[in-house]
């Protein structure tokens, strides 16, 4: 684990909150007012984001090209249960991170998490995950097929970044880019983070997002499932799972 990254990244973001001061405060009136509390909520759980958007892929090309994708398929474990044990260390190790930067933030930098709802925090948390794995699924079958870079997790993540306010709110994107942050379930996870862990909102007053994480989850995550088992058919087909 990267502590002085983690500790330096932290820090740039807190010098930056000071020299913004107070002029972006009212876009963050719902969370507060504090910036650095905002931006470091967003880097600390876009971690998240990253992880689920790549770590799929990755273990696909390397089991491929090390060759051995073909014999795990072999094997009586289930299709979801190897793509759930392939990302397991990684979601476990993100976690570690995101609790280092909330640590740092809290006993550094004065970050006030005293009124954070944990559990409404935790099932959104839950949720985040779902959805990103899901994407992250996707893109690893688009390497399963194609036997090339993922591109597909890449630009999820950069446009993610500005639509999802990892960085900024929203509300200060043009109406119309606005509109869009609506499809991002990014935006709706950070959102319902920011709240639950800044103001200590409870499920009821978070229903919306979690909603629209959930409807996102139950979209994506057997729609990327059946994407993965076809393509793994697909790749059985052309004798092609132990190329890369």
């Amino acid at each position: 684990m990267n502590f002085a990254g983690i500790f330096m990244a932290v820090t740039v973001f807190f010098f930056v909150s000071k020299l913004m001061g107070k002029s972006i405060s009212p876009y963050l009136a719902q969370y507060g007012g504090d910036y650095f509390a905002f931006v470091l909520i967003g880097i600390a759980l876009s971690g998240f984001l990253t992880t689920g958007l790549g770590v799929f892929s990755s273990s696909v090309s390397s089991a491929q090209s090390t060759g051995t994708l073909e014999a795990m398929l072999v094997t009586p474990t289930s299709l979801p249960e190897i793509v759930l044990l392939s990302s397991l260390y990684s979601f476990i190790f993100t976690a570690l991170n995101v609790l280092v930067y909330l640590i740092f933030g809290v006993a550094v930098f004065g970050l006030d998490l005293g009124r954070a709802n944990v559990p409404a925090a935790m099932l959104v948390l839950l949720l985040m995950v779902l959805v990103f794995s899901g994407l992250g699924i996707i893109a690893a079958s688009f390497v399963m097929l194609f036997k090339r870079g993922d591109p597909v997790g890449w630009i999820f993540g950069s446009v993610s970044s500005v639509m999802g306010g990892t960085f900024f709110p929203v509300q200060i994107l043009p109406a119309w880019l606005q509109k869009l942050s609506y499809l991002f379930p990014v935006f709706y996870g950070l959102r319902a983070m920011r709240l639950a862990l800044l103001k200590g909102v409870g499920l009821a007053a978070l229903a919306p997002d979690i909603a629209a994480l959930a409807a996102f989850a139950a979209l994506i995550v057997p729609l990327s499932l059946w994407s993965f088992s076809l393509a793994v058919r697909r790749a059985k087909i052309d004798g092609s799972l132990a190329t890369y």
